[in-house]
């Protein structure tokens, strides 16, 4: 296995994080969207203003994973009222898990899923939940292989198109 590194992310990686989110969400979308959606999009979710409100929110963390001081990837966990959805319980959301498509089947995305479990539970959540798109087979596989289950359904609005996430959940 390659030697990755995850460490907590600081204001300092915003423009790190912010290139790498770009990336990784346009390849991950990009090709089952319009461009006019995604350049909208990412434009206004991953520009520095809002991504800067998002790290410094006290309930949101980033974590960055880099191999050789290249970021290759990221995740973003939430509680309490920076979680996307209002549920009922002892929960933290996965917001975001992203890696660098090169490293994919490489063990980073597992390395950063076992990251997110480790830190809920030692927040003490009684369960880790996200949303992935109902068409994103290969992660939705994924999540179910890490004992994610389907409890519920959401619209995630790729800006003027509606499309259905599912909502999964891992008791801890």
């Amino acid at each position: 296995m390659l030697d990755y590194k995850i460490s907590k992310a600081s204001l300092k990686d915003l423009p790190t994080i912010q290139g790498i989110a770009k990336k990784t969400f346009i390849d991950a979308f990009g090709p089952d969207n319009s461009k006019k959606n995604m350049d909208i999009y990412v434009a206004e979710s991953f520009n520095s203003i809002k991504l800067t409100a998002e790290m410094n929110h006290p309930n949101s963390t980033f974590y960055v994973a880099t191999l050789e001081q290249e970021t290759i990837g990221y995740i973003k966990v939430n509680v309490a009222d920076a979680q996307t959805e209002t549920l009922n319980g002892n929960c933290m959301e996965l917001e975001r898990i992203y890696v660098d498509a090169p490293y994919h089947g490489q063990g980073l995305g597992q390395l950063l899923m076992n990251k997110a479990v480790q830190i809920a539970q030692a927040a003490q959540k009684d369960f880790l939940w996200l949303g992935v798109w109902e068409k994103n087979a290969k992660a939705i596989r994924f999540y179910e292989k890490n004992g994610f289950l389907k409890f519920d359904t959401h619209v995630f609005l790729m800006v003027d198109d509606p499309q259905t996430d599912w909502m999964m959940k891992k008791t801890l």
